[in-house]
Formats: C-alpha cells, structure tokens, sequence
C-alpha cells in the first residue's frame, strides 16, 4: 500500500499527460543534456526563448514556462544541488527545496497532476536511495498541507532508480490522504 496520490513509473517524462513537468534544468534555463535536452527538444524552440527571460535560476528554486508542443500545459523548471559542489546536509536541503518550490509552482498555475524526474540523480551525481527518500518526504509533506495537487508521478528513467523511489514510499509510511 502506497500513498495515492504519489505514483513511481519507468519511462519518458516527455510523453505524461499530465498539467505540469518538472524540468531538471540547469541555472541558465538554456536547456543541456539528460531530461533537461529532453524537455527542450520535445517542446520546441519556444520553450527556450520563454526559460531564458526567466534566468538565472538558484538551485533549490523553480520558474515555470508554458509546455508548447508537450502534453503538459506547463514546464517548471527546477535547479537540483551538484553533490559533491556541497556538504551532504546543505545538498539535501537544497534537493528538498527543489521539490518543494517547484510543488509551490504547481498549485500556483493550478496544475492538478505533476510528474517529476530524479532531479539530480543524473550528472548532478546525487546518491539514487538519498534523492529518492528526499523526494518522496518532501512531496509526501507538501501533499499533506496542500490539497489542490491530485496526483505526483515520480518518473524514473530507470528501473533501480524506481525501486529506489518505491523502497523510499514504503519508508515515509502508508500516509493516506
């Protein structure tokens, strides 16, 4: 038994129908590599013109832009810790507020489904177990104060990044809401 309104899936965050994506991006909001590339590509060149007039962007924090050729209305783009650029304690509080700020951009354009990535679990090289039990903490406690979001994908690009999310569910409790 899980949380309802957080699910774990292995795929393609660029294909969820969902009101918004969450971008990985870096802090020029120029798009790069990994999921960032991804969410560029897959909504055109628009996107790009639109994240560059909202740059820069601070790590922990989240700017959203309009999806264009997505299925997702909405693209918030969020600024994960590089690892190893801070102790362990400052770059769990920066993962935490990456999540939570970009939670906060989602109620705010109204979004009622919102997908994630593994937001610094890629070249950013956070440890996969302790970015997946900080996502899941934080959106599990943002969930409880706030109920205009519905539902939150936690979409991982691999299988061991989803048990790591599923392990981290089973961990933060069978909370119901």
């Amino acid at each position: 038994m899980s949380n309802t309104r957080i699910k774990i899936l292995t795929g393609d965050i660029t294909k969820c129908k969902v009101d918004a994506i969450v971008n990985a991006a870096n802090s020029s909001l120029a798009g790069g590599g990994g999921v960032d590339g991804a969410i560029h590509r897959a909504a055109g060149p628009e996107l790009a013109r639109e994240a560059r007039a909202l740059a820069p962007c601070p790590t922990g924090e989240a700017r959203t832009t309009r999806g264009y050729n997505l299925p997702a209305a909405w693209v918030i783009h969020t600024v994960g810790p590089v690892y190893h650029s801070y102790s362990p304690e400052k770059a769990a509080e920066l993962l935490a507020a990456a999540y939570r700020n970009s939670l906060r951009e989602a109620s705010r354009v109204g979004a009622k489904s919102v997908a994630f990535p593994a937001v610094s679990t890629g070249v950013y090289g956070y440890p996969k177990n302790a970015a997946a039990q900080i996502a899941v903490e934080t959106v599990n406690e943002f969930l409880r104060q706030d109920t205009s979001i519905e539902e939150v994908l936690l979409v991982c690009f691999s299988e061991d990044s989803a048990e790591a999310h599923r392990i981290a569910v089973e961990r933060v409790g069978h909370k119901r809401y």
